[in-house]
């Protein structure tokens, strides 16, 4: 009997054993939240960011700070449940809550990817248009061949992660250099925008609360908690620095991204009152200060964007429809290559026939995302409330606050989303 109490002991997880690792043991193992950042800034959140700064100026900058909380709290929040229950977020919904609620939540979150996919098929074509000025489909179709290159290629998800980081430094890159070239925000009313937390301006409510609950999105989280089986994480990823890292990674790239576009709107397209529906209409506008640089800058921009998107949101929505029946998550496994493939299939003829702008597509993913985020959202707030959760360590108190006050913004936010949508 004591042997055994032993052999328990000796295997007790002690997370002040785990050694911290180096910034170059960091940047090794940090990944899955690079591509979630390049899932989440796709054309459709470019030009929601870009009106955004048309429409109110630099006056809402601030949601930029609940962006980072939230999207913080999210992904630390399903890691750290994942990695201490031993099961991505659905299974672990299965595990705990029943079949019901892991399939419910496996198909709300598909169909909210499907309509973001539809987004970024048009906004790739769009790219390779500005860059070389062929049809706007021919260059998605061409860039449709080489995503499915990627998809059919040995060792998917690290083809798939360095194709993300190379997108997403285009895009930084891109975005930064048209702030440059135009002067700059006026610092002062940023700095007003930045601090004024809280404050709408009037008519901006419900864009504000959609772009929020775009930028920062549960789903983002728990698609994350299996990219970690992809990337081989362990418990002791945890606690070693690993896992934060790869959160603050995501939540500074996607803000890095999308505050520049709304700048960029807030310089260019607030003083002439205009809105987007396109995300390429940004080269038309700076094209008197870069001339025909303008239109590679923004498709480099663009088309970074969207195949980024385009890699990671078609294979998300089969993986968590896969999950949520009980089936393989893998990513090289076949039913997920051919799940995309199908899906892109189906929605490039949808994105052909509605021949229009992402915008409005982008739009309906956000009243998806208000099914499914506040049912998902539910589940792993009760999680990290439970006991048998904590894997035997300290309840984290401060992450349960924080995250039971992200799901009442949630709730918020889809209320104001259905409102629009009903009454709108």
């Amino acid at each position: 009997m004591s042997n055994d109490v032993k052999e328990k002991k000796e295997e007790v997880f002690d997370p002040s054993k785990v050694q911290k690792l180096s910034f170059k043991e960091i940047l090794k193992k940090i990944g899955p939240g690079i591509i979630l950042s390049g899932i989440v800034i796709g054309p459709g959140a470019i030009t929601t960011a870009a009106n955004l700064g048309a429409s109110y100026g630099y006056r809402l900058m601030w949601l930029y700070i609940l962006i980072a909380f939230m999207g913080t709290v999210y992904v630390l929040t399903t890691y750290r449940l994942s990695m201490l229950t031993g099961m991505p977020t659905i299974h672990a919904i299965r595990h705990y809550y029943g079949n019901f609620a892991a399939g419910f939540t496996g198909v709300a979150l598909f169909l909210t990817c499907v309509f973001f996919t539809m987004g970024n098929i048009s906004g790739s074509g769009t790219g390779l248009n500005l860059i070389f000025g062929i049809n706007w489909k021919l260059g998605s179709l061409i860039m449709l061949v080489i995503l499915f290159f990627c998809y059919f290629a040995k060792n998917v998800y690290s083809k798939i992660e360095k194709g993300i980081t190379l997108c997403i430094l285009a895009m930084v890159v891109a975005f930064y250099i048209t702030l440059i070239g135009l002067g700059g925000p006026e610092w002062g009313e940023f700095g007003k925008g930045l601090v004024s937390v809280g404050a709408f301006p009037e008519g901006s409510l419900v864009a504000a609360l959609g772009f929020l609950s775009t930028h920062a999105a549960l789903t983002t989280g728990i698609y994350g908690t299996y990219l970690g089986h992809e990337k081989k994480w362990k418990k002791e990823d945890l606690f070693n620095g690993a896992m934060k890292a790869d959160a603050i990674a995501h939540v500074v790239f996607v803000i890095l991204i999308s505050a520049a576009v709304m700048l960029v709107g807030a310089i260019v397209l607030n003083p002439q009152g205009i809105q987007l529906k396109q995300p390429a209409q940004l080269a038309d506008l700076i094209a008197p200060v870069f001339g025909r640089a303008a239109y590679i800058i923004m498709g480099v921009a663009l088309l970074g964007a969207a195949f980024s998107s385009l890699m990671g949101n078609t294979q998300r929505g089969i993986v968590l429809l896969n999950a949520g029946f009980d089936k393989p998550t893998d990513l090289s496994h076949k039913s997920i290559k051919i799940g995309s493939v199908l899906v892109l299939a189906v929605c490039t003829v949808i994105c052909f026939v509605y021949n229009g702008s992402p915008v409005q597509l982008i739009l309906i993913a956000n009243y998806a995302t208000a099914i499914a985020t506040p049912v998902s959202g539910a589940f792993v707030t009760l999680m990290l409330w439970r006991k048998d959760t904590t894997g035997g360590l300290k309840p984290p108190t401060a992450l349960r606050i924080c995250m039971t006050i992200c799901y009442v913004i949630c709730l918020i936010l889809t209320g104001f989303s259905l409102y629009d949508l009903i009454l709108g």
